[in-house]
C-alpha cells in the first residue's frame, strides 16, 4: 500500500471520528480544500469547512466504495456519506438551517495530491441537490397544470 493510500484511509477514520486535530494534521499548513461548499485555503478554513457537516450531522460517516490510483498522485475515492441532519447546517445562500431529523446518504468523490506526508491539495466533489432534496429542499414547484412540452418553449 502507498504512502498516499495509507493516509487517505487515517484521514479517513479521523473524520468518521469527528477528532478535528487529527484530521487537520494530514494537511500541509497551506493546503487548499476544493469542495462545492468553496474553497478553504489552510487549516483554519479547512476546519470550519469539516465543522459546518460535525456540527449539522454528529453522525456524519464517510465510507468509501470505490478506489482508484497506485503508488502516485492523486488518490481518488468514492464514497457514500451518510448522517441525520441533527444541528445547524449552513447553507450556500447564508441561511443556517435547524436539525431536521432526516437521514442522508449521498454519493461523493475525491482526489487527493500528498507531497513530503501531507495532503496539499484535496477536491471533493458532491451533488449538492442530492444532499439537497433529502434534506427537504427541493427545486421550486412549477404550475402542476403545465406540461413538459409547454414548460419548454
Amino acid at each position: 500500500m502507498s504512502e498516499f493510500w495509507d493516509l487517505k484511509h487515517r484521514l479517513c477514520d479521523a473524520v468518521n471520528a469527528h477528532d478535528m486535530e487529527r484530521v487537520l494534521d494530514f494537511y500541509s499548513p497551506d493546503a487548499v480544500f476544493v469542495s462545492p461548499v468553496g474553497i478553504a485555503e489552510g487549516r483554519e478554513q479547512i476546519a470550519w469547512l469539516y465543522q459546518q457537516f460535525f456540527k449539522g450531522f454528529p453522525d456524519f460517516h464517510q465510507t468509501p466504495v470505490f478506489e482508484v490510483g497506485d503508488a502516485d498522485n492523486p488518490a481518488v475515492t468514492e464514497w457514500t456519506v451518510t448522517g441525520t441532519h441533527k444541528g445547524p447546517f449552513l447553507l450556500p445562500d447564508g441561511r443556517e438551517v435547524q436539525g431536521s431529523g432526516r437521514h442522508v446518504v449521498f454519493r461523493a468523490t475525491c482526489s487527493t495530491f500528498v507531497d513530503h506526508g501531507k495532503i496539499v491539495s484535496h477536491r471533493e466533489y458532491f451533488d449538492q441537490l442530492e444532499l439537497y432534496t433529502q434534506l427537504g429542499f427541493g427545486l421550486a414547484e412549477r404550475d402542476p397544470s403545465l406540461r413538459f412540452a409547454e414548460a419548454c418553449r
